[in-house]
């Protein structure tokens, strides 16, 4: 790995359960970005990386996967220090989701191939499956490792060479991370990791004439700005932005397992899961039912403490500017008449009182027109309304700008497929939700991004197709 020399300027990071500062991390300017291109442009023209085979190349990657497993105690520790997840889930959750994401991508590397064409007897016709080149990736602070790995591994996988600038909240695992990417053996200038605010660095990316790709995931607004810039040489682009995502739960529904399934799909990681089921959409007549349901599984399971700890569901926000977003919300679902059904204020019972938590909120008879139900808030708040008919709950499912996950609870399997088809979104879970697989496509429709990741379609975000056309005698 070739890393850009970095400026003066540091970024804070901040340990979100008792707000001390954890260290200080060089922040990237527009120079570096242009060494860590450059690094990265040489690294794509060197025969040392452009002529490596596929299986060489996969080689590499279950290299890198094998060191990650082999240090995912000391990783899973950053994380939990930097995100303020809880170690349980860094360790047994989403690390194994990092090395097995690369590990799948790297037995996808020698199986990326063309295709020959019938055409006529005059023609032979093929296609080849090359890299886009170098690649800018633009990593999120909710899964730090593990959006990384679902760009670092299709990207590599079809041999791209890469920069990728870690979000500026969470920085640290990826650095350490970093330290086993040379010791994996790949050539230098394959893999850059620079940091950086995303105002500087991250546009700097973005605009830069000799990046070929960028690929984000994070807020709509930010991956609006992104899809801007990088218009400047019309970039290839893979985003992955926010979401409202709707939880629809049917009067014939296993409302024990809906409740459950309702509670991981928005309070997992604070809440702080672009596919959070942050909508509840009951049919009226299990409504009370449903929500009674719900609060006691909120009550019973979302402990709320240090990350550290074994018992812990929950963990703080991220930042403090995370967390006073979402006590704004909260304020804005009193103001507009909605009922705090629970939760709704910080929490303080760990260490001395400090740090960034909330407890789990849940607001009921909630309006389509409150801000609460229509804007992504990003954290363990859930907003419950009702229904009468399939119509009525499929109208208010699409009635938003977003369209990244959903989940549909219903003993009706002819509904559930009907639902499924209707609904506006790039996933949904039938009697479940969230427990997404990296080897089946991740994306969404509308304001919630373009392209998809993992699985086989996730590399289609970082290789092209060239058609080849043989003259066997065809005169003119």
């Amino acid at each position: 790995m070739r890393r850009a020399q970095l400026q003066d300027e540091a970024a804070d990071t901040t340990l979100s359960s008792d707000e001390s500062e954890i260290t200080s991390v060089e922040a990237a300017s527009a120079e570096d970005i242009d060494k860590a291109v450059k690094a990265a442009r040489t690294a794509f023209n060197s025969p040392e990386w452009r002529d490596m085979t596929g299986t060489e190349r996969g080689a590499l990657m279950y290299k890198f996967a094998d060191l990650l497993e082999e240090n995912k105690e000391t990783l899973a520790t950053i994380e939990t220090w930097d995100n303020g997840k809880p170690y349980s889930v860094a360790l047994n959750e989403d690390l194994g989701e990092v090395v097995n994401t690369i590990r799948y991508y790297a037995g996808w590397a020698d199986k990326l191939h063309g295709q020959t064409i019938p055409t006529t007897p005059e023609k032979f016709a093929y296609t080849l499956r090359q890299p886009i080149g170098v690649c800018g990736q633009i990593i999120p602070w909710n899964y730090p490792l593990a959006m990384a790995a679902w760009k670092l591994g299709p990207a590599l996988a079809c041999g791209n060479t890469i920069v990728l600038k870690p979000a500026e909240q969470t920085p640290l695992s990826i650095l350490f991370a970093a330290t086993l990417i040379p010791k994996a053996g790949f050539p230098p200038g394959v893999i850059n990791i620079v940091n950086g605010y995303g105002k500087e660095a991250g546009h700097a990316l973005a605009a830069h004439l000799d990046v070929d790709k960028i690929a984000f995931t994070g807020s709509t607004t930010t991956g609006k700005l992104i899809m801007k810039t990088a218009s400047v040489n019309m970039k290839n682009i893979t985003l992955e932005t926010g979401g409202k995502s709707p939880l629809l739960v049917f009067d014939d529904a296993d409302l024990e397992q809906a409740a459950k399934w309702a509670h991981i799909g928005i309070m997992s990681n604070m809440g702080q899961i672009c596919t959070a089921t942050s909508r509840v959409l009951v049919q009226e007549g299990v409504y009370s039912k449903f929500v009674e349901k719900f609060k006691e599984v909120v009550k019973t399971t979302s402990k709320v403490g240090d990350p550290f700890s074994d018992e812990t569901f929950q963990g703080p926000q991220v930042t403090k500017a995370q967390y006073e977003r979402v006590l704004g919300y909260i304020e804005s679902g009193k103001t507009e008449g909605a009922t705090l059904a629970s939760g709704g204020v910080p929490y303080k019972n760990v260490g001395e009182g400090k740090g960034f938590f909330i407890e789990p909120t849940v607001f009921t008879e909630v309006k389509d027109t409150m801000k609460i139900y229509r804007e992504e808030i990003f954290g363990p708040f859930v907003v419950i309304a009702s229904f009468k008919t399939e119509d009525e709950a499929l109208r208010m499912a699409n009635d938003t700008t977003y369209g990244l996950g959903s989940a549909v609870f219903t003993s009706n399997i002819e509904r559930a497929h009907r639902v499924a088809a209707r609904i506006e979104a790039g996933m949904v879970w039938i009697n479940s939700s969230n427990d997404s697989d990296i080897r089946v496509p991740f994306g969404g429709v509308k304001q919630s991004g373009i392209g998809r990741e993992l699985g086989e379609a996730g590399l289609a975000g970082y290789s092209q197709i060239k058609a080849v056309h043989v003259n066997l005698g065809l005169k003119l």
